[in-house]
């Protein structure tokens, strides 16, 4: 039996015109397939998958994480569109598809000009005087969310038109407040349900992502966890053995949260975990000097852990006698690379009523404000419980599909809540490339720079053609009709095909959707075009006619390894 094995051959160098030219093939054909999935009418992508039935997506970012081509230029420009989305996605929870349009616009027509002779550097300071003038356009459109209607609808259009996700989230934010902590996870029937459970966060995530068990959204979740809790740093291995050994007996995974874990320690974890012989997950404190003391025994009366290293309890990691008595326990623990949250901590309840009573009272007789401040904050994150929905559906694929929009969709409603909201489908854009008009006469600006204005103005243009022309309407047409209207906050309903006040037809944008669209799309775009070199590894195919053999037996596993 033949068997075939890559190797690298070396490394494609490739300059200027054409490097820059390699790259936009793969820009220019990845944009093609993410842009379908546009607006209200955007269609659907299919995704071969390694194992099982092909995905069906209408989520941008999603179709963007599956391309990969052939040839490595162009395979190179496409995963600078995955860079951008995945940019975009982390930080605002939706318009990836839109950063995508962007990108491909501005690249595209860059290039043209440079090709005319254009200074690529002069050019980019034009673009960049552009996107300032947007961002402050876009200020000036925002508004504040102002109820609970605001966020149903902020949260329906991100989760593509759902409206009963959109009002899961509202109800969930309004048992929890907005700035409350509300997570989605599997559930075990048809129906989508919301529940409050008690529960507790902490802005800080795991110390390394070997850590993780959803490669796939870079989190780690551990079920019916023990805790140990350190106000010390965790360096040696030593120390840990018989709690490590205790958890190994007890068959359950272990989380760790302490003022730091490294050296030997974190090596000695990492290296268990990744070979399946421990479930563990290593947190750093957050907060700092007293105030991190202070939330580490929060967490200690909230997991019913005591807390080892700290002046209060006098308790120590110790090698020789060793007490399970100092692990607590959480139900469930979630961890992102920037915070954790905890369900269902086993201390004891009386306990934690009384830290809430405490924390209240030293509130009300602090006078620092920012004392005050962060009272506020320990108490809001003991008492003020999580908010879990709890995602149901007919099969696997269908409930990934649900949570992936709801994570969205609560991404994109914190932001909407923290910096407001613009009119939607693509009209706050619209409404700022009237000021670029003015921009691009300036005369205090190059021709150059004043190219690279018109470039970003009339990018900023197309998410709105794109969203009417899967609508089957002529973009152009409608782009035109709503720069004509007199009110700011008239736009093309592509969904109804009408022109409405968008803001009264809950067609809105977080603002910081907008915002982050147009700087990161601009950001990347820019630096490609000043590109004059671009490398590649070259894989070869090598065939031999060696036979592949017996597999062989595993190895034993031997001991845990501590």
């Amino acid at each position: 039996m033949l068997r075939s094995a890559v190797c690298l051959a070396g490394k494609d160098v490739r300059f200027s015109d054409k490097a820059r030219r390699s790259m936009q093939k793969g820009v220019t054909r990845a944009v093609a397939a993410v842009a379908t999935t546009l607006g209200p009418k955007g269609r659907n992508v299919i995704i071969e998958q390694a194992y099982g039935a092909p995905k069906i997506t209408k989520d941008g970012v999603t179709v963007a994480k599956a391309i990969e081509f052939k040839d490595p230029f162009e395979n190179m420009g496409a995963q600078l569109v995955r860079q951008v989305c995945n940019k975009t996605n982390d930080l605002a929870g939706d318009g990836t598809t839109t950063s995508a349009v962007l990108v491909d616009s501005i690249f595209s027509e860059g290039l043209k000009c440079i090709a005319q002779g254009t200074n690529p550097i002069d050019m980019k300071r034009g673009m960049d005087r552009a996107v300032d003038v947007i961002l402050k356009s876009v200020a000036k459109q925002s508004r504040p969310i102002k109820g609970s209607e605001d966020i149903v609808q902020v949260a329906t259009i991100s989760a593509n038109g759902d409206e009963e996700i959109g009002k899961m989230i509202g109800q969930a934010m309004d048992k929890v407040g907005r700035d409350g902590v509300i997570t989605a996870q599997d559930g075990k029937t048809m129906a989508t349900e919301l529940e409050v459970v008690e529960g507790m966060s902490v802005d800080r995530g795991y110390v390394s992502p070997y850590f993780v068990t959803d490669a796939k959204a870079q989190k780690a979740e551990l079920e019916d966890a023990l805790v140990l809790m350190s106000a010390k740093k965790i360096q040696n291995i030593h120390s840990l053995l018989p709690a490590l050994n205790h958890v190994v007996r007890s068959g359950r995974p272990l989380l760790i949260i302490a003022d730091d874990v490294e050296s030997e320690a974190l090596t000695t974890l990492i290296f268990n975990k990744l070979q399946g012989k421990l479930k563990v997950c290593c947190v750093k404190a957050p907060g700092f000097g007293d105030n991190k003391t202070a939330m580490l025994q929060d967490m200690s009366i909230f997991t019913g852990a005591q807390l080892v290293g700290d002046e209060g309890t006098g308790l120590e990691l110790d090698a020789e006698n060793f007490d399970p008595s100092i692990l607590g326990s959480v139900k469930k623990v979630t961890v992102t690379k920037d915070d954790t949250v905890m369900l269902n901590g086993g201390g004891d309840a009386a306990a934690v009523q009384e830290r809430v009573d405490l924390l209240r009272e030293l509130i009300k007789n602090e006078t620092s404000d920012y004392n005050r401040d962060k009272l506020k904050e320990r108490l809001a994150k003991l008492s003020g419980g999580v908010a879990v929905i709890k995602v149901g559906g007919g099969s696997e694929v269908e409930v990934n599909e649900k949570k992936d929009r709801i994570e969205d969709a609560l991404c994109s409603t914190r932001a909407a809540v923290q910096e407001g909201i613009v009119a939607g489908g693509g009209t706050a854009l619209l409404r700022a490339s009237k000021d670029l008009e003015k921009l691009a006469s300036d005369s205090s600006l190059t021709r150059d720079q004043r190219t690279g204005v018109t470039i970003v103005r009339n990018a900023i243009r197309l998410p709105a053609m794109k969203i009417a022309a899967n609508a089957g309407k002529e973009g152009a047409v409608i782009v035109e009709k709503v720069l004509e209207a007199s009110e700011e906050s008239t736009g093309y309903d592509a969904l109804n095909d009408k022109y409405v006040n968008m803001f009264e037809a809950g067609i809105i944008d977080p603002t910081r959707v907008v915002r982050v669209a147009i700087s990161d799309a601009t950001s990347v775009a820019s630096l490609m075009m000043t590109a004059e070199a671009a490398i590649v590894e070259l894989p070869k195919e090598e065939s031999t006619a060696a036979p592949m053999g017996d597999m062989g037996g595993m190895g034993g596993m031997g001991g845990m390894g501590f």
